[in-house]
């Protein structure tokens, strides 16, 4: 049997070539990781995260409702049920004072986003001659040192006085409060800038635009968004108690409002609102520092 297939092997050269080829060497096995291994380990990463804000959460609740049963202030439960009632229908008009949490929170985020625009418009350019300029440094630092201290609500009688509205008044007092953070860190972002590079650009006559976009601006910018983060959270700070004291719509005057009525979930719920906006506010300009490259 082995002969004829030798004499087959021989007369037909195909074969004869296929059966000189030496067998490839077997592949190494290549490793897999397990999906089990790979579930388990996002998953105790996950737990390693999520679970000390929720212990922190629960232990927050937990000591919430032994108060709200040793004086009488709204349980958690009855807050939450308060606050679905509440939110079933935020944007509700039944008159000029008589509205929605929706368009208290919308009011009041308009009044601290133009108070807030006009620091930063002011602020920003402000902090820039501050900080470049020694002469007027020197001029503005015993102003700012008087002034910056100063309660956020000691400027609301000026505004009333001067703008003879509410309205106006309030957005003053966000301007007034917002405007330090900004000035003083770009001013001090100006000040770290390397002499070296300010030597370079009088070297090389660089223009007043071309030395602010080259050199000023991107060594300034983290200090000015530094700045900016500060001023957002001054601004919606003050605005509660700004609109607390002017009325008309809003979450400040919302919570005086329900205070007046003896509804004391409502203002829980309230402070909850003002805390989340807050952090929301700030963590969309962290987000913007983060992925600013200039």
């Amino acid at each position: 049997m082995a002969m004829m297939n030798v004499v087959k092997m021989r007369s037909d050269p195909v074969a004869a070539a296929i059966a000189a080829v030496p067998p490839a060497p077997a592949e190494p096995a290549v490793p897999v990781v397990r999906t089990a291994e790979r579930v388990g380990q996002w998953v105790t990463g996950a737990l390693q995260h999520l679970m000390p804000p929720v212990l922190g959460l629960t232990a927050f609740v937990l000591l919430w409702a032994l108060v709200s049963h040793k004086t009488g202030l709204p349980s958690p439960l009855v807050t939450w049920d308060a606050a679905v009632k509440l939110f079933s229908d935020p944007f509700y008009q039944r008159g000029p004072n008589d509205q929605g949490i929706g368009w208290n929170i919308l009011r009041s985020l308009s009044r601290v986003g133009m108070g807030f625009g006009l620091a930063a418009l002011i602020g920003i350019p402000l902090g820039f001659l501050i900080g470049y300029v020694g002469t007027l440094n020197r001029m503005m630092a015993p102003i700012i040192s008087v002034l910056r201290p100063v309660s956020p609500l000691a400027w609301l009688p000026i505004g009333l006085y001067v703008f003879k509205e509410a309205q106006p008044a309030a957005i003053w007092v966000i301007f007034i409060s917002s405007l330090w953070p900004m000035v003083l860190n770009t001013a001090a972002g100006v000040q770290q800038v390397p002499a070296d590079y300010l030597n370079v650009a009088r070297v090389l006559s660089l223009s007043p635009w071309k030395l602010f976009s080259r050199i000023l601006f991107p060594a300034v910018l983290p200090y000015m968004l530094t700045g900016v983060r500060l001023s957002i959270g001054v601004a919606w700070l003050v605005i509660v108690a700004a609109e607390m004291l002017t009325g008309g719509v809003g979450l400040g005057f919302w919570v005086w409002d329900e205070w007046n009525n003896l509804n004391v979930a409502h203002i829980i719920i309230a402070i909850f609102v003002v805390g989340i906006v807050g952090l929301l506010l700030e963590q969309a300009i962290l987000l913007v520092a983060r992925r600013f490259r200039y």
